[in-house]
């Protein structure tokens, strides 16, 4: 249904679409990897057996949450490639 969604936009609403998609990639990750970071100093500040297992929760749920950007994100880059834009 969004393949259909997407091939209904005009270029400029895909551009804008493409635009917004690929900040909102780039601050998830940016906060995946301030995210691994603050848990690689906790561990090694605090070590492993005072380590909470609750706290690995968001670094794993980062990506679930970031694939659906992803795959929307390619398709619209595969619609951009279709119709020759930029």
């Amino acid at each position: 249904m969004q393949t259909n969604q997407i091939k209904n936009l005009t270029n400029e609403q895909l551009l804008k679409r493409r635009n917004l998609l690929k900040g909102v990639v780039i601050g998830f990750l940016t906060i995946a990897v301030l995210a691994v970071g603050i848990l690689i100093y906790l561990y090694a500040t605090k070590g492993f057996e005072n380590f909470n297992i609750a706290t690995l929760i968001p670094v794993f749920a980062l990506p679930v949450t970031l694939m659906p950007a992803l795959s929307s994100l390619a398709m619209i880059n595969k619609e951009m490639k279709v119709r020759g834009l930029k």
